[in-house]
């Protein structure tokens, strides 16, 4: 069961390093990893062609965002799973991959599955600063503001194929409403990992601070309503609560 990682990038010098690290040790063999880069301005393309015997494909060129080019991923994907490990992202772990091909081996009906997540310092990356504890999907869940850790959702190929990829519109939450899309109104089978899996650092577009995640919730409306969905009138403060919480949630084994 081959495994697509995709990587997007753009002027990611900084940090690109732990992620391709953290790809190279894992301890799963067929994995398929794509970088696809905006064009860096920086030294982002050396510390690529540093580890390139690593990487799978590497496309580099323009594009109109994040979520332009994840699409662009998707679709140099070859493999049965696809999933994205952000460029200031590493996984937590080194069987985080493993863990995920061996859950859907084991449940041949799954479509796809996802896990927990650290936020942790943008330079102390031992120092987790939000821990995303998630559950299974139960219908309805997303109108009461649950949804996965978009970086630790991984669906089949056969998924985008048929549901699509990334909407545009939606510069900051187009994660939610694919799996919104995927999840809730195709109702793909999926299954929740008890693991963190991935690291990532605060800082990101949606993560930056309580505004962010304001602009993004307004957004995540929006998704529902593209989809023909209702959602709560309270809903802004149902999606809110739980990230507040992931400021105070503290993990034993951390």
């Amino acid at each position: 069961m081959k495994v697509s990682i995709i990587t997007i990038t753009y002027n990611s010098a900084k940090t690109l390093e732990d992620t391709i690290r953290s790809v190279i040790a894992q301890d799963y063999d067929d994995i398929e990893y794509i970088i696809i880069d905006g064009k860096s301005k920086d030294d982002t393309m050396n510390i690529v062609n540093r580890y390139k015997e690593h990487i799978t494909k590497v496309v580099s060129e323009p594009d109109r965002g994040l979520y332009d080019a994840m699409n662009k991923g998707i679709l140099h994907a070859t493999g049965d799973i696809i999933g994205f490990i952000n460029s200031d992202d590493f996984y937590a772990c080194n069987d985080a991959i493993s863990s995920i091909v061996k859950e859907m081996k084991a449940h041949p009906e799954l479509d796809g599955v996802h896990a927990d997540l650290y936020y942790v310092d943008n330079q102390n990356t031992d120092h987790v600063v939000r821990y995303w504890k998630t559950t299974e999907y139960k219908s309805g869940s997303f109108k009461w503001g649950w949804h996965p850790a978009h970086p630790t959702f991984y669906a089949k190929k056969e998924c985008y194929d048929q549901y699509g990829g990334f909407r545009l519109d939606l510069p900051l939450s187009a994660d939610f409403e694919l799996m919104l899309r995927f999840i809730e109104v195709h109702k793909i089978k999926t299954k929740h990992i008890n693991k963190v899996l991935v690291r990532m650092r605060l800082g990101g577009a949606t993560s930056r601070n309580l505004q962010c995640i304001l602009h993004g919730i307004v957004q995540c409306r929006h998704a529902f309503k593209l989809n023909g969905m209702h959602y709560p009138p309270l809903y802004p403060f149902l999606r809110l609560f739980p990230k507040l919480r992931q400021f105070s949630r503290k993990d034993k084994n951390n």
